[in-house]
């Protein structure tokens, strides 16, 4: 029997390519973001485009909805919508905090909370929520991306914790900055709340060329989504790369101290 996989933020980056290589595997694909319906990529590859919303909760019902009268299970949901809000916790606006929480982990809440009656059901499910190395760690000038990220990973420890009588699996999966049109987005977000008078302007700028340097793909992070999803016995977190595993085992060990000297230096 075809698997059904939802994925979220599908129009582009890490959900978009998590899509394609979702469908390679062999999966039904239902892809969902706004305005996805003309993404004719997807279309020809054979994926399934409905609009979502994830901060419209009639959005996220409709969607769940269309997957659930047009093939009546869902085997694997990938939570990949989100943005980077980056700046001064003095300066962001709390208007723009609220919107970063909103798309960043109550949408997300919202969608599985509609998901998971049917994989109770079922007796089996995936849940892959796409969080970051911002989850376990933390830099200044991006408090409400990497708070986002910490309360995302609280969140699926929880759940992952409630869901495993019935046979639901919750996995994290943790990317580094990855080559997609992320860095972009979250530059334009750093320097419009960052005036050139700011006090953090000469920090935004540095933290602004940081966050171009990729150090992975998103065709290297769909496959590690991939690997999540057919595992039997999933990890609890995945990271991309070698480095990036070692750095999150010793995030834990390290003193807040030392913590701080590093977030500092990769900004001096």
């Amino acid at each position: 029997m075809t698997k059904i996989a939802i994925i979220t933020g599908a129009s582009s980056g890490i959900g978009k390519q998590a899509a394609l290589t979702f469908q390679q595997a062999g999966y039904t694909v239902i892809g969902g973001a706004r305005n996805i319906e003309h993404d004719s990529e997807l279309k020809n590859s054979g994926i399934v485009t409905h609009p979502l919303d994830v901060t419209d909760h009639a959005s996220n019902q409709a969607f769940i909805q269309y997957v659930l009268t047009n093939y009546h299970r869902i085997d694997v949901l990938v939570n990949a919508a989100g943005y980077g809000s980056f700046g001064a916790l003095e300066e962001v606006p709390l208007s723009e905090a609220r919107n970063q929480l909103e798309v960043n982990l109550l949408g997300i809440v919202d969608l599985i909370q509609l998901t998971i009656p049917t994989m109770r059901q079922q007796k089996a499910g995936k849940i892959i929520n796409i969080s970051s190395l911002a989850g376990q760690s933390y830099s200044a000038l991006a408090g409400w991306y990497y708070i986002s990220k910490h309360a995302l990973e609280t969140m699926s420890d929880v759940l992952r914790l409630e869901l495993k009588p019935f046979g639901i699996d919750v996995v994290i999966v943790e990317p580094g900055i990855t080559a997609t049109n992320w860095a972009q987005v979250t530059n334009q977000h750093l320097l419009q709340v960052t005036p050139e008078n700011s006090p953090y302007r000469q920090l935004a700028e540095k933290q602004a060329q940081m966050i171009t340097q990729a150090t992975q793909t998103a065709q290297e992070v769909a496959a590690v989504i991939l690997k999540a999803a057919q595992a039997q016995r999933p990890k609890i977190r995945y990271q991309v790369k070698f480095l990036d595993k070692l750095a999150m085992n010793l995030v834990h060990f390290v003193g807040y101290r030392l913590q701080d000297w590093s977030a500092n230096r990769m900004l001096r």
